[in-house]
């Protein structure tokens, strides 16, 4: 057997990359067994050959080369597609990073214009805060002209009651005029009312009170009866005195035209006859002659008398009003002639007139009024 490290590796001269194949190979060597000698060199060629072509497989059949291309392809596939990924990326962070550039900047014209619009706020605040603080000073001032008004209004209004009730209470007492005063209390409450304070409760129940009062009080018509006396006094004038009646000449009867001389004579002295002689029924005393001056006194005197007796009724003075009543019928019956229309008309409104009742029991408003003055005293006081 021949010894095959003695013979020189030209596979191993050939391709010095390829040691690691060739080992194989000379281990089958060493383990194959010598048959012939004869076939010692034809195996030993094949050796040779096996050995050049590696084992027995040509060399582009051998799969480490394959292996080789295709990790190469595989690696330069996985550059070319990392070189790609690495542009794409390359470019997506430069477009990021300027969107991000634009968004900074932005961000950065927002924040000034925030800053801005914040120091804008906080000037406004400021100002508002100086108004508000001005605008409850002036609250201040107002409640306080608020409170002094109201003092001053609830004052005003107490005056002004006060003074009405007065008025009314001189009218009532003087001239009786219950609607005046019942006016003036109505007056009084609805003041009161519109002031809208508890502590007014009591002051307008006293003026309750009082107004119920002039209310159930009878009504006596003074202005009308007033009036009706000066009627009487405005027709004095109008009147014929009883003397005037009988001193007016008889009427002449008229003769006709055609009547002879002696006819006529005969009725001149006939009426000069009648004109000597006057016949008068006389059913009362007979007044006298009275002169043109006596006639107009008396016709003063009877208008001061109406006078006097519309005195004493403003005045609730019955007595005066119906003595001087009565005088005024007397006169009128004696010396003015009842046959004329307007001495008729005289009699029939002093009779009227005579038969009202002026003595009304008039109640007073002195309860109101006192309530008023107190009130205002107490305050005074509590001030």
């Amino acid at each position: 057997m021949t010894d095959p490290t003695n013979h020189p590796d030209h596979s191993a001269d050939k391709g010095a990359g390829r040691g690691p194949a060739q080992e194989p190979s000379a281990l089958l060597q060493w383990d194959q067994p010598a048959r012939t000698d004869g076939g010692r060199g034809a195996q030993a060629a094949e050796a040779a050959r096996v050995a050049r072509s590696g084992n027995g497989v040509p060399a582009w059949r051998q799969p480490w080369p394959i292996a080789a291309v295709v990790l190469a392809l595989i690696v330069a596939w996985q550059w070319w597609d990392s070189r790609g990924t690495m542009s794409a990326l390359r470019t997506e962070m430069a477009s990021k990073l300027h969107e991000s550039d634009s968004d900074s900047r932005d961000a950065r014209v927002t924040a000034r214009k925030a800053e801005e619009a914040v120091r804008e706020a906080q000037a406004r605040l400021a100002q508002l805060d100086g108004k508000l603080t001005e605008s409850q000073n002036q609250q201040v001032a107002l409640e306080a002209l608020y409170q002094e008004l109201s003092r001053n209004r609830d004052e005003w209004a107490l005056a002004e009651i006060d003074q009405i009730l007065t008025i009314a209470s001189q009218q009532l007492q003087l001239a009786g005029n219950v609607q005046a005063a019942l006016v003036a209390l109505q007056t009084a409450d609805a003041r009161l009312a519109r002031g809208d304070r508890p502590q007014f409760i009591p002051l307008r129940k006293v003026l309750a009170r009082d107004i119920e009062r002039l209310k159930a009080t009878p009504s006596l018509d003074i202005v009308g009866l007033t009036l009706k006396v000066d009627q009487v006094s405005a027709l004095i004038d109008s009147m014929p005195l009883v003397i005037d009646e009988r001193l007016k000449p008889v009427a002449v009867a008229s003769r006709p035209a055609d009547a002879g001389f002696w006819a006529r004579l005969g009725h001149e002295v006939w009426d000069e006859l009648k004109s000597l002689v006057r016949v008068d029924v006389m059913d009362r005393p007979d007044p006298g002659l009275v002169s043109p001056t006596q006639a107009f006194f008396l016709r003063e005197n009877l208008k001061l008398r109406l006078l006097n007796a519309r005195l004493a009724l403003l005045s609730r003075n019955e007595t005066v009003y119906r003595q001087d009543m009565r005088t005024a019928q007397a006169w009128v019956d004696r010396w003015f002639d009842a046959r004329a229309r307007q001495t008729q008309a005289v009699q029939t409104s002093l009779r009227q007139l005579a038969a009202v009742s002026v003595q009304i029991e008039i109640p007073t408003i002195a309860e109101s009024l006192n309530a008023v003055r107190n009130y205002k005293i107490a305050r005074d006081r509590g001030r």
